[in-house]
């Protein structure tokens, strides 16, 4: 039921706001359909919203706005328990409200080789791949994310009246209800869309925003001028496949598989023959174990594997 009270909780609000479209109307009719209590759970919301709004209005927390300015006032003891009896029954929710209603700031870091799954208040969802750091606020009117480093993928929890943007450097990115990455690189930033639409643009560039869908993505380059979203279905799964702490690998060169697997490891993959460098690798690989991905692959081109401390090198087999 924890999850139906705070659903309960996101539609409350939502209501409050303002007039459900046609999508989000039926949205909401298939929610309250699936489960005969969860009206009893949207009722308690909607009233401890109402309690909230009172007592802002009078500038005091759990205070009741008296309902006809005419009516004879109420025995100070009454008025107090009536409070007491009000604030017993809408307080766990009044809670949960404020979770939802009050700005909320958080950072969020993950170390070298670590992937972190972080349900955010609003319902959303952000996996933080190795050596990011983000930073989440949560608002009344919008949510917003900043990828400060490395990457992330975000799962975002429908709502049309609060916009989630995602910044990376000077790139914006802007979804409702869908889901796609983000990465940024030392020249320029990644972004794929696995489902839904999103809108992209430059700081300073506004009115010229660029549409992503399902299936495509776009790599903004630091001194690019234009946005082009390019179909890409098979590249964003394999692209993605850190989720699950894998690299997807289909023709890329060795040096880029190695620079992929060096994000996740302090101990480090080394190859400096420009020839295997060059060598095009296919296969799926764990991102935790280099020391594997190098015997694998020195049986598959005829390298030779060179240990130390602190680095794999793959060297060709004839030196």
């Amino acid at each position: 039921m924890a999850e139906d009270e705070d659903a309960a909780v996101r539609w409350a609000i939502r209501r409050d706001r303002g007039q459900l479209d046609t999508s989000d109307q039926i949205e909401f009719d298939a929610w309250l359909a699936e489960d005969g209590r969860r009206s009893g759970a949207l009722l308690r919301a909607e009233a401890a919203l109402v309690y909230l709004d009172r007592a802002r209005a009078l500038g005091e927390p759990g205070a009741e706005a008296p309902a006809n300015d005419d009516a004879p006032a109420a025995h100070p003891r009454f008025r107090r328990r009536k409070f007491l009896l009000a604030s017993f029954i809408v307080a766990p929710i009044a809670a949960g409200l404020a979770m939802f209603m009050m700005p909320s700031n958080e950072a969020f870091s993950t170390t070298v080789g670590e992937v972190r799954k972080l349900p955010l208040a609003d319902g959303s969802i952000a996996t933080v791949n190795t050596a990011s750091r983000i930073t989440v606020t949560l608002e009344p009117a919008q949510r917003h994310v900043v990828v400060e480093d490395g990457e992330a993928w975000f799962e975002v929890a429908h709502d049309k009246s609060r916009p989630f943007i995602v910044d990376a450097g000077d790139v914006r990115v802007k979804a409702i209800g869908t889901a796609f990455s983000v990465r940024r690189h030392e020249d320029g930033v990644d972004v794929l869309v696995t489902k839904g639409v999103v809108e992209t643009w430059r700081v300073g560039r506004e009115s010229e925003r660029t549409r992503l869908k399902g299936g495509q993505r776009s790599f903004v380059p630091v001194s690019a001028s234009k946005i082009v979203a390019v179909a890409a279905d098979d590249e964003i799964e394999r692209a993605l496949a850190w989720r699950s702490g894998g690299l997807a690998l289909n023709g890329e060169p060795l040096s880029y598989a190695v620079a992929e697997l060096n994000r996740y490891n302090r101990h480090q993959l080394v190859v400096e023959d420009p020839v295997l460098s060059r060598t095009p690798i296919v296969g799926y690989f764990r991102t935790d174990n280099p020391e594997g991905f190098a015997k694998s692959i020195a049986a598959l081109i005829g390298a030779r594997v060179e240990l130390t401390a602190n680095q794999t090198r793959l060297v060709p087999s004839g030196t």
